[in-house]
């Protein structure tokens, strides 16, 4: 009991500097808060019309509510044709996309600018942007290889071999599977063009310093020539994609 009046007395003591302390640590937070920073950047995932993505931003800011962005947008596209099929005679086998003769895969770099419509309170709250960007988009498409069932001529059993795909010779009957994803990387072929992206980009996160963003927006990729992805229709000189985007970022000076 002695111990417990000694540490009762040495905290009583020691409580109006203890809360004078938080209330300074309180009022530098909700000073730093409300800097307005000169940078920025932020990474997001990306969840679009024909696939997903990777996307990273890094801003300066020119005016108050004016930020000048360069991104760079890693994401697949997909074929809207695109069926997963498997061979109904074979166990253990690995679906694959009939018809698919190329995977595509995007790069885009580009410049925009990014307008705020309200500074978020210090209370919390919404923050709300106008943005629009444009730049080089590359298209690289990846040939695809398919495991496919041949008779082997010296044992007369049958085996499967790696080929890329061709729709004159292989058919849902002799298909086993996919090939594994790393094959036809050595094969990729660029192809050049440029894109234009708009849309709408919400701040909900609670300290300034540490942004969290949703997006929605469309892009429209132009290529100088078709892409071809899949066997049985006309390749796509061009590809627009509606996207929602979630992300974290950073303000600094």
């Amino acid at each position: 009991m002695k111990y417990f009046l000694h540490i009762a007395i040495l905290f009583l003591l020691l409580y109006p500097a203890l809360d004078s302390t938080a209330q300074i640590e309180e009022e530098f937070d909700s000073i730093a808060d409300n800097i307005l920073f000169t940078r920025e950047m932020n990474g997001s995932i990306i969840i679009h019309s024909h696939g997903w993505g990777l996307e990273y931003r890094i801003g300066k800011s020119l005016t108050v509510d004016k930020t000048l962005m360069l991104e760079v947008d890693l994401l697949e596209m997909k074929d809207a044709k695109e069926i997963k099929s498997i061979n109904p005679f074979f166990t253990n086998t690995r679906s694959y996309i009939y018809g698919k003769m190329n995977a595509m895969y995007v790069l885009r770099t580009g410049l925009g600018q990014q307008h705020t419509l309200n500074r978020k309170p210090y209370f919390g709250g919404v923050e709300l942007r106008l943005f629009y960007f444009g730049g080089l988009s590359v298209a690289f498409a990846k040939p695809v290889y398919l495991e496919i069932i041949k008779l082997d001529p010296a044992s007369y059993r049958y085996i499967t071999v790696t080929e890329r795909y061709n729709p004159d010779s292989h058919f849902p009957d002799n298909i086993y599977g996919r090939a594994p994803f790393t094959k036809g990387f050595d094969k990729l072929k660029p192809y050049p063009g440029g894109y234009i992206k708009a849309g709408l980009g919400i701040d909900f996160g609670t300290i300034n310093q540490k942004p969290k963003t949703v997006e929605v927006g469309a892009v429209l990729d132009l290529y100088a020539k078709p892409v071809p992805i899949m066997a049985f229709k006309d390749a796509n000189q061009f590809f627009l994609t509606l996207y929602v985007s979630f992300g974290f970022g950073k303000r600094y000076n």
